[in-house]
């Protein structure tokens, strides 16, 4: 197959993927019949984790591709649909699969946060930004500043801003990937956070956006599939409806009921339990201009193949996101309610030693974590918990205000949680890490196109031949990746923290010169410099000030200035930018007469791209 479809991949792709679809649904039922003639459970893993990695391995191979503009911007040939697919995954990293439900799972209503900020971004990449993108004509986020601005300076700039937070981001997709792969293969985390980074490069490396645009459709359907089926499953059990969505809602009340007989916190009756509505509305605020301002999502909206596509792709992108995000709720409530339901239907409300389950100690014991916590120690023995707790006053069994689990673990141990055979364990995992690797695929080829494209071709060596610039790539792709998988080992937060802090940097030194970029003409090279600069300076002072300290002395901690947690660091960097580009702007010589023209040009809906009509 791989031979008739190399050279016309894209005319053949209902037709590669029909086969991908029902070969996946073969190989789930053959995973279904190994579970019931008793094969070992940690085969029926490796074998997903290998067949998953396999496939997208051989899709990149299939698409490689040697010319520079399928490498950038998959020769801008991809139809929306499927540019919405690839999106999907590539939007909805570790951090949605992993790490979202296990927010809701946390913090209730509050964690709806994550939700409304990320999907209410996409409403500000369809109007403001993404068919702009696609008309103006640039390869990358930074070739766009460099080229709308006029000069190397506000290209540089811009690519410290896109490293920083793309660096931030694929960290995280790292360490959830480590956090999958010593889980589900067994090994040590210090070395699982390498283990996707083979499958990541050979996508990656071979062909560029090219590869990772059809190996990200296969990965969003294995990673829905994986996301729905336990969510579909639980419904139904519970309900005998199988439509999640719309049936959690019983599920609640029976959570409310739950918690006033275990005397807990009732977190989901109503919001601001576990936020402020400042700290609220402001991580939304963040979130939402960080996703519109993420250089590895808008660098998506430049593969396709007209203006108009572009914008039918961000529709199609919302699409395929909201059938994740809407379930995630449902996924975090029902979750809940089968591991209270262990509790509650226990002698006295506590959860005897002796019916500790599996699934408590599996990933209470995986090292360098603390994922399960009971009685304030790690879970990684039944008789070190009884001692624990004992030492509490509890005896012959734990309450479940004794119970702690990260929220990264949530979505990957529900399966188990809810008693579901392991080839559904395998599923999720393999959904949770093909979100991941989407995510990094995406993440590692902005950074290493930015560094070579806008870096070396565009600022060192305009002569570079093909070879040579396709060699530098792939070369920066493997070093940032290294780079990227031993900071991962450090564990610097949880998943979703992580995250948002590359979206508060992305929209503190990104928005404001692109929204200005596009729909101020008289915004000028030294206004979009001086905003970047002043932006994602002021974030970054906050961010690692609260976290780490400043160059001497102890970090500032949570809320040192009025109170903002670190993940809504923005906040402060996204204002300042817009109104230092804005007064900057007013104060220095306005853009040629030619540039207005062409900015506002730009912002017409008729015509082709702009820098391939006027180079």
């Amino acid at each position: 197959m791989a031979a008739s479809m190399k050279g016309d991949f894209v005319d053949n792709l209902g037709k590669v993927y029909g086969i991908y679809v029902g070969g996946f649904a073969g190989f789930v039922v053959l995973m279904m019949i190994f579970t019931a003639l008793g094969v070992p459970d940690r085969v029926i893993l490796w074998a997903y984790m290998g067949a998953t990695i396999g496939i997208y391995a051989f899709i990149g191979i299939m698409s490689r591709t040697s010319a520079v503009s399928e490498y950038y911007v998959a020769g801008r040939r991809v139809p929306a649909i499927y540019n919405g697919m690839a999106t999907g995954a590539d939007w909805m990293s570790g951090a949605s699969f992993v790490g979202m439900a296990g927010t809701l799972f946390v913090l209730g209503y509050d964690g709806l946060a994550f939700v409304l900020g990320w999907t209410g971004g996409y409403v500000l990449v369809a109007v403001l930004l993404a068919p702009y993108l696609r008309k103006f004509g640039a390869y990358t986020v930074p070739d766009f500043l460099g080229t709308r601005y006029g000069g190397n300076t506000a290209r540089f700039v811009g690519i410290l801003v896109l490293f920083a937070c793309s660096f931030t981001y694929v960290t995280a997709q790292i360490y959830a990937s480590g956090i999958i792969a010593s889980q589900f293969l067994g090994i040590d985390f210090n070395y699982a956070v390498f283990a996707g980074l083979a499958g990541i490069l050979v996508c990656s490396m071979l062909g560029g956006m090219r590869a990772v645009t059809w190996t990200q459709v296969a990965q969003y359907i294995v990673l829905i599939v994986a996301y729905l089926l336990p969510a579909i499953w639980m419904s139904t059990v519970r309900t005998g409806v199988p439509i999640p969505q719309l049936m959690y809602g019983t599920v609640l009340s029976d959570i409310g009921a739950y918690e006033q007989l275990l005397g807990v916190a009732q977190s989901h009756v109503a919001p601001f339990t576990n936020m402020s509505p400042m700290d609220y509305f402001f991580l939304i605020f963040c979130l939402m201009v960080g996703t519109a301002s993420l250089p590895h999502i808008l660098m998506r909206f430049f593969t396709t193949p007209t203006v108009r596509e572009a914008r039918k792709s961000v529709g199609w992108s919302l699409f395929f996101i909201f059938l994740l995000y809407f379930t995630a709720p449902a996924y975090a409530a029902f979750s809940k309610y089968n591991l209270m339901d262990l509790f509650v239907n226990s002698p006295d409300y506590l959860l005897p030693y002796t019916a500790i389950p599996a699934w408590m100690i599996e990933w209470g014991a995986i090292q360098g974590h603390q994922l399960v916590t009971i009685c304030g120690i790690k879970a990684e023995s039944v008789m070190a918990i009884q001692a624990a707790c004992e030492a509490k006053g509890h005896v012959g069994g734990f309450p479940y205000g004794e119970l702690r689990l990260n929220n990264d673990m949530i979505v990957l141990s529900t399966p188990s949680i809810a008693g579901m055979p392991i080839w559904v364990v395998g599923l999720v995992g393999a959904g949770g890490f093909a979100a991941a690797l989407s995510t990094a695929d995406g993440l590692l080829l902005a950074i290493a196109n930015a560094l070579s494209h806008d870096i070396y071709y565009k600022m060192i060596n305009p002569q570079a031949d093909t070879k040579t610039r396709l060699t530098i790539a792939k070369v920066l792709l493997v070093i940032v990746a290294v780079a990227a998988a031993l900071l991962a080992q450090t564990k610097p937060s949880d998943i979703l923290s992580m995250v948002a802090w590359a979206f508060s940097i992305a929209g503190a030194g990104l928005f404001a010169p692109l929204v200005m970029g596009v729909w101020w003409s008289r915004t000028t090279n030294a206004g979009a410099i001086s905003g970047m600069i002043a932006g994602f300076g002021v974030t970054m002072v906050y961010l690692l000030g609260s976290k780490y300290g400043l160059f001497i002395g102890e970090p500032w901690g949570e809320g040192a200035w009025f109170g903002v947690k670190s993940i809504s660091s923005g906040i402060f960097g996204i204002p300042v930018a817009f109104a230092v580009t804005y007064v900057v702007s007013l104060m220095t010589p306005e853009p040629s007469e030619e540039m207005q023209e062409f900015v506002n040009n730009l912002r017409m809906p008729s015509g082709g791209t702009m820098i391939e009509q006027t180079a």
